[in-house]
């Protein structure tokens, strides 16, 4: 019995509200907050640091439908009065060239079209297999952060800088949380 005991009590404080919230406030968990460049929410993201790179996920509303470029960029500013220059270019931290189809590349930023359903809305799941949060040279969270920003038209993998991907539709800024 007293063993039974130990093992409830044992349950009651892990499932306290403070170990659960202790559990989710990860250094190896990002946040990103989408926005449109008249500063419309429009949906979240997440970045989950695993041992092989980053696992992104986000759920957005309110964007064109059909195919998407997403890429993360080098700067953690979404400014939509300048349509998200602010974010400045691909985050290439090895400085090869842009897209899958490129002999030198791809950018560490890089990542796979994202299609945005009839209804507006756009679920992504990606892996980035060469990024990092916050440790080595490929980490995003480095001293001016980074964005993620979604373009106006799909990513064709090798035009240069970009992928003629298009205008900035919208831009959320990395933070770890």
């Amino acid at each position: 019995m007293n063993g039974a005991l130990k093992a409830a009590g044992f349950l009651l404080l892990c499932s306290s509200p403070v170990l659960a919230q202790e559990a989710t406030a990860s250094p190896d968990v990002a946040r990103v907050a989408f926005i449109k460049p008249d500063n419309t929410a429009i949906g979240t993201g997440t970045l989950i640091e695993t041992p092989h790179g980053l696992l992104i996920q986000a759920k957005l509303t309110g964007l064109p439908p059909g195919p998407h470029g997403f890429h993360i960029h080098e700067v953690g500013t979404c400014d939509g009065g300048d349509s998200f220059k602010s974010a400045g270019g691909h985050y290439a931290p090895n400085a090869n060239k842009h897209g899958y189809m490129s002999d030198n590349g791809p950018h560490a930023g890089d990542l796979p079209n994202q299609t945005v359903a009839a209804d507006g809305s756009m679920l992504v799941e990606v892996f980035a297999p060469d990024l990092r949060l916050t440790e080595g040279e490929a980490a995003v969270l480095d001293s001016d952060g980074s964005a993620i920003v979604i373009h106006a038209t799909a990513d064709d993998y090798r035009s240069q800088p970009s992928g003629a991907s298009g205008d900035r539709l919208a831009c959320g800024v990395i933070e770890q949380r």
